[in-house]
């Protein structure tokens, strides 16, 4: 009976052993994560991906597709879709209505707020006459890697998206 209570004693140790390393090395790797998203921040080299549109009118769409905001410190390109109202009609044969930038000529200022960030966006080439026309990208970052990004237009209703931030990868 002594045998199976050292045994039992012995399983029990290696038992919260296992668990208090496996805490250890899920702390460890949150905190590597939680580092690297400052680092793209501070850096302006990330990507934020877009899983759901949050149109002003209508309800929450999931996206199915790749749709996502680049940015690094000399060029934003964004390629992102719209669901709203426009006040400015397209061009005549135009079937392209989704949000797209890709500039070199743009502000970029980053505040930390709390535990993440809060980063403005705006590209200095400016077109009222574009009916896609974008005035401000707002982008909120947690720590730990997950975002909202609202789309500010100058002709048609603002548009927020969830979504997360990862590496660019280079090309």
């Amino acid at each position: 009976m002594k045998i199976l209570n050292k045994i039992a004693l012995l399983a029990a140790f290696i038992f919260i052993g296992v668990n208090v390393s496996f805490a250890q090395t899920k702390a460890e790797k949150k905190a590597a994560k939680q580092a690297e998203i400052k680092k793209m921040v501070d850096d302006q080299n990330f990507v934020f991906k877009a899983n759901y549109a949050l149109p002003m009118r209508g309800g929450t769409r999931p996206l199915t597709s790749d749709y996502d905001l680049t940015v690094n410190k000399d060029t934003i390109v964004s390629f992102l879709p719209y669901f709203g109202r426009a006040y400015v009609a397209p061009p005549p044969g135009t079937t392209d209505g989704g949000i797209k930038v890709n500039t070199t000529k743009f502000t970029y200022s980053s505040v930390k707020k709390g535990s993440g960030w809060n980063i403005t966006i705006k590209p200095k080439e400016k077109n009222i006459a574009d009916w896609r026309d974008v005035q401000t990208f707002n982008l909120s970052i947690s720590q730990d890697g997950y975002g909202s990004l609202q789309v500010i237009s100058s002709n048609r209703d603002p548009i927020s998206f969830n979504g997360y931030v990862e590496e660019r990868k280079s090309k």
